[in-house]
């Protein structure tokens, strides 16, 4: 389980740093800070000892939702 945690860390960190370098969207900002969100949020390093009374569940959950809202920023605003 950690693996994958390590593994969709550092996959949204390079992401949202990709991101912040290009700018190929209009969301793009946006985008990237969900991802770095998503980065702390899965990183097992940091949740080991359960902090600020977030379960495990209470991070998948919000990682969900951050995957789930990924359509309505990508909508054009215009």
């Amino acid at each position: 389980m950690a693996l994958i945690g390590w593994i969709l860390s550092f996959v949204a960190l390079f992401g949202a740093l990709a991101l912040r370098q290009d700018m190929p969207v209009g969301g793009a900002m946006t985008l990237s800070n969900m991802l770095f969100l998503l980065a702390l949020l899965s990183c097992p390093m940091i949740w080991r000892e359960k902090p600020l009374g977030i379960s495990r569940g209470q991070r998948i959950l919000v990682a969900l939702i951050l995957f789930l809202s990924v359509p309505v920023v990508l909508l054009p605003t215009a």
